[in-house]
């Protein structure tokens, strides 16, 4: 008869059935019949497979199979040779071992540790119950105590060392054993008792701001961005609490300093919220060793305290301070004078301001934009700046995918279902991480009446947002959100969103300006500036490159349109072997969009009115649905294709329950819109978009609301 280590009461071995799942056992066994059901033991990653993940258990193997995972077998962050620790579910007669999950993950945050079987010897009841060797590898002991005594078998103590045991009780000198969570200690009682003072059995006596700590020599305050050189220091650091994430082991808090963010580990119990009261946003002191864990750096928590009056004041205006200095761009000239642009300087300084200081405070950007080239373009520039900011930033290597988001639209509006959808998961990530709500770039979208509704719900939960639109804007647009950049808003004309996104990104980090030269001269179908296509040359692209790698994102685009497919953008914009990849892909661009044009041109119908030749194209009869390329795009070239020489033209493409302008001279499909509505009250016409946008109306009024629609853009043009 023993006792068990984590509670003392007697039970045969080392540990009580009530426990067994608070210890963690190392397998000295050799055949699979020698694992125990039930138990927990340390094992390492051997492989993965579709169906789950092989995990060695000294010299046997168990699968963990995805069903037991508590999320996608894709997202795990383990690799092969990772230590890991699962549960035995079951061994088989034919020696195969199931295995379960396991939410403790870190030796510390289990209670124990035993081995199972050890070396059995004369004076033990079992092998699964003995400890062996001598080393803390291969003791039995509980985990966190800092000098730990193995307590053996009352058959195996002398009896000197038993009645020593007994005076030391006597005395009051503190068991070594972790104590259970039902048990009732002195500590337990003074920190009811003492509102100041808050009990982690791991960590001690965490001070707040009315209690001091005399003992304990508080160091000086260290700059997160010096942590570096430091692992295995004991150090301080001040800073906000940018993020609050429960795992099954410890609390992570996600502390933001001026020169960086850093995560901070804080462990009660497994899987329960350390220091419950603090929030995103606290200015807070953490003291802790700094570790590195899975090459990221982070400090082990063993004070924090929330810092209020003067002295939290004192830190949030250092912050503010620091974080202007930072937050403005390093180099406020554009790629390239252009005018357009230039007539938005101000409005870019200013939105990659915002962007880089939501960098800085941790942050998350989320970056939506139409799923189109402009699209691409401005949204992967942007992207492309920030991801070496935020690697910069902070310290955990997936930082870059937890920081930026770029998603694209459904549409070419930032409507309601998708703040909605932002906004789901915006308020789950708050609810879940405690993390700060996301700032919002809407990319060649956002800009128009469409998306009032779904700015106003962002701002209704105080999300900012940042709208960058080359195309038309409407006046409404300025007062929805936080910054606008467009051209047209400031009195100019239309440019594509691709050359204003390239100059914002180049603001927002100046060491990527190299990166970004060719964007602009990429954005473009025809025409292209002198400007850009000089810009492109001196980085190295000639002009049927960069229609390659035009043509290769326009497709890539269209397909799976709501992934960003991040790593293959990337490639076709920046990789060394981007014109190889583009080209095979350019080369299935020039076939689909071709057979659509094959189809489509027989049948344009030629109309005249007022002198005006119109094409009118019924996309439903005489394309191929749902196939590249789309309707925008596939207008866009008919119109160009069907009028070489400027003559005055216009194109009209007819869609289910919308119609779509393109005219060799500027024409105002919202105005022409807004006519036909009064002359077909009951055709439910309504405009989408701003100057360049299209008409909806009911399918069964079209052939009227086409002959309307001619008959306005004539008046309009002539």
């Amino acid at each position: 008869m023993g006792t068990c280590i984590i509670c003392g009461k007697p039970t045969d071995g080392r540990i009580c059935k009530t426990h067994e799942e608070d210890v963690y056992f190392t397998f000295h066994g050799d055949a699979p019949d020698d694992l125990t059901a039930g138990r927990y033991y340390r094992g390492t990653v051997d492989g993965f497979a579709e169906f789950g993940v092989f995990v060695d258990i000294g010299p046997v193997t168990g699968l963990l199979h995805r069903s037991e995972i508590p999320q996608r077998l894709e997202s795990l962050d383990w690799d092969p040779g990772d230590q890991v620790f699962v549960q035995v579910l079951e061994v088989h007669d034919n020696g195969n071992i199931d295995l379960g999950w396991s939410i403790r993950q870190e030796e510390r945050t289990f209670r124990g540790h035993l081995h199972d079987p050890p070396e059995a010897g004369p004076d033990t009841d079992s092998g699964a119950e003995a400890a062996t060797g001598d080393s803390e590898e291969t003791t039995n002991k509980p985990i966190g105590d800092p000098e730990p005594v193995e307590r053996p078998s009352e058959d195996a103590a002398s009896e000197d060392e038993r009645e020593k045991n007994e005076e030391e009780e006597e005395e009051g000198e503190e068991e070594p054993s972790v104590e259970s969570a039902d048990t009732d200690t002195d500590t337990e009682t003074d920190s009811e008792t003492d509102p100041d003072t808050t009990t982690n059995e791991n960590e001690g006596t965490v001070s707040t701001p009315a209690q001091e700590t005399d003992d304990v020599p508080t160091p000086d305050r260290t700059d997160i961005g010096s942590l570096d050189g430091m692992v295995d220091e004991t150090v301080a650091v001040e800073g906000t609490v940018a993020g609050v994430r429960q795992t099954g082991g410890p609390t992570i808090f996600g502390v933001t300093d001026e020169t960086g963010t850093i995560d901070c580990a804080a462990f009660e119990e497994a899987g329960e919220r350390a220091y419950p009261a603090v929030d995103v946003g606290d200015v807070v002191r953490i003291v802790g060793e700094v570790e590195r864990r899975r090459g990221e750096l982070q400090i082990e928590t063993s004070a924090l305290e929330v810092l209020t009056g003067d002295d939290g004041e004192t830190v949030e205006a250092r912050l503010e301070a620091a974080m202007d200095e930072r937050a403005t761009p390093e180099d406020d000239s554009l790629l390239v004078d252009d005018p357009q642009v230039s007539l938005v300087s101000e409005d870019l300084h200013t939105a990659a301001t915002t962007i880089r200081r939501a960098v800085i405070e941790a942050r998350p950007v989320i970056i939506r934009h139409t799923a189109t080239l402009d699209g691409y373009v401005a949204g992967t520039a942007i992207e492309r700046a920030l991801l070496p900011l935020i690697r910069d930033e902070h310290a955990q290597s997936d930082a870059e995918y937890h920081y930026v988001d770029r998603r694209p639209l459904d549409d070419d509006f930032y409507d309601i279902e998708s703040a909605t959808s932002d906004v789901t998961d915006m308020l789950e990530a708050a609810d879940r991480h405690d993390e700060k709500h996301p700032l919002f770039v809407l990319v060649d979208a956002g800009s128009t009446r469409e998306s009032l509704d779904g700015l106003e719900l962002l701002d209704i939960y105080d999300a900012k947002s940042v709208i960058v639109d080359g195309g038309y804007a409407d006046s409404a647009a300025d007062t929805a959100t936080d910054v606008l950049v467009s051209p047209t808003a400031s009195g100019g004309d239309p440019i594509t969103t691709g050359t204003l996104g390239s100059h914002l990104a180049a603001l927002v980090n100046a060491d990527v300006r190299p990166d970004l030269r060719h964007l602009p001269a990429a954005s473009y179908w025809d025409d292209r500036p002198a400007r850009y296509e000089d810009l492109a040359a001196a980085a190295g692209y000639d002009m049927d490159t960069l229609d390659d790698i035009r043509n290769a994102v326009t497709l890539e685009a269209f397909y799976q349109s709501y992934e960003d497919k991040r790593e293959l953008i990337a490639d076709l914009f920046w990789d060394d072997r981007n014109e190889s990849l583009a080209a095979p892909i350019s080369e299935q661009f020039s076939e689909k969009l071709e057979s659509q044009l094959e189809t489509a041109i027989p049948h344009l119908a030629e109309r005249e009115e007022a002198g005006i030749v119109f094409d009118v194209l019924d996309v439903d009869d005489y394309t191929h649905r749902y196939d590249f390329p789309p309707v925008d795009l596939l207008v866009d070239t008919l119109h160009r294709r069907q009028n070489p020489d400027g003559e005055p033209h216009v194109t009209v493409a007819v869609k289910q329950d919308d119609l779509r302008v393109r005219s060799s001279e500027p024409v105002n499909v919202r105005t022409v819109a807004e006519t036909v509505a009064t002359e077909l009250p009951e055709a439910g016409v309504t405009p989408r978009g701003g100057r360049d946008g299209r008409i909806e109306f009911l399918s069964g009024e079209r052939d009227d609301v086409v002959d309307a629609a001619i008959e306005a853009i004539a008046e309009q043009l002539s």
